[in-house]
């Protein structure tokens, strides 16, 4: 399966997080329906760590990025282990 035959699904919860808003629930409900090859995008102001384990378990590899002071965007990619 290549990218193009993904489902991608992107979340940013910057704004969430800055009006207080737990965004844990946005994140699981947008989780939920991805198959294996499915990439899920986070955009948030620091690095989710927290949330590693948690989607790990769920069959998500991880790749983090910082792109600015407060803006981390971490790929998920289900069912694909990482090295």
């Amino acid at each position: 399966m290549n990218q193009l035959d993904s489902n991608i699904v992107e979340v940013d919860v910057r704004e969430d997080l800055k009006n207080k808003i737990e965004p844990f629930q946005k994140i699981m409900e947008a989780v939920k329906p991805l198959k294996d090859g499915d990439i899920f995008i986070l955009h948030a102001p620091f690095k989710p760590t927290p949330l590693f384990p948690i989607l790990k378990a769920k069959g998500f590899s991880n790749e983090a990025e910082q792109i600015d002071k407060k803006h981390w965007r971490v790929t998920f990619t289900k069912g694909v282990t990482t090295k």
